[in-house]
């Protein structure tokens, strides 16, 4: 079975710090960009970070950068994403999805997507 598993989500205070995991099962993430994304109650899906295949590029929006850092083990077919200094804003569901070699702003470009992570920043 391919699939997509988050981990990492909990309830922080804000100011705190999370590391949110992507593990892969039944497939390899080698050949495969992994995007973050995330969606709060009421609002659209937002597109977070995402990491090429090679790890050689990384992206961020805007409202993450500086707080954001998405790495990868390509050798624990696990891909990570650590936030900092968490605001209440970052309040949401996070999911990772793959897709082939590249990056892409283009949720439905992911072929495959995790069941996602709650995070919730509150004092």
């Amino acid at each position: 079975q391919l699939q997509l598993v988050e981990s990492g989500g909990g309830l922080v205070q804000p100011g705190g710090s999370l590391r949110l995991s992507c593990a892969a099962s039944g497939f390899t993430l080698d050949n495969r960009a992994i995007g973050w994304f995330r969606q709060a109650p009421g609002k659209e899906r937002e597109g977070v970070s995402c990491i090429s295949s090679s790890g050689g590029s990384t992206n961020y929006a805007d409202s993450v950068k500086g707080r954001f850092t998405i790495s990868r083990d390509n050798a624990k077919n696990t891909v990570y994403l650590q936030i900092n200094n968490l605001k209440p804003e970052d309040t949401a569901i996070y999911y990772c999805a793959a897709r082939r070699y590249a990056c892409s702003r283009y949720a439905p470009s992911y072929g495959y997507w995790g069941q996602g992570t709650q995070v919730t920043v509150s004092s």
